[in-house]
């Protein structure tokens, strides 16, 4: 499984906990079985590839709250786009966050 992937399949299990544009916190929802350990484990993988997107400024992983805060450009990103991409919606704002993740990915893939 490459990072995207991985990336996608994480995602599922978050959550937005508040929202300001420019600023997201996300709260991981999981039930701590052993089936879902692998979502857990992989909160620091997380906030190490969203940190190399275009247009977020910070990332701050709390694994003891399973929570992550991001900052970002909402003149890139749009505000928007965050709940639509992480509930599988397809609106124009969740696109545009998907190409910029889809296109971070490549670059990273092909150094």
């Amino acid at each position: 499984m490459d990072d995207f992937e991985y990336f996608q399949r994480f995602t599922r299990y978050l959550r937005v906990a508040h929202h300001i544009p420019g600023r997201i916190r996300l709260k991981l929802e999981v039930d701590l079985d052993a089936a879902q350990l692998d979502a857990i484990a992989g909160a620091k993988r997380f906030g190490q590839a969203i940190d190399r997107v275009p247009g977020i400024r910070s990332v701050k992983v709390n694994l003891l709250a399973r929570s992550c805060t991001l900052e970002y450009d909402s003149t890139v990103i749009p505000a928007d786009a965050w709940p639509d991409f992480l509930g599988g919606v397809r609106s124009p704002a969740a696109e545009t966050l998907l190409e910029i993740v889809v296109e971070k990915y490549r670059e990273l893939a092909d150094a």
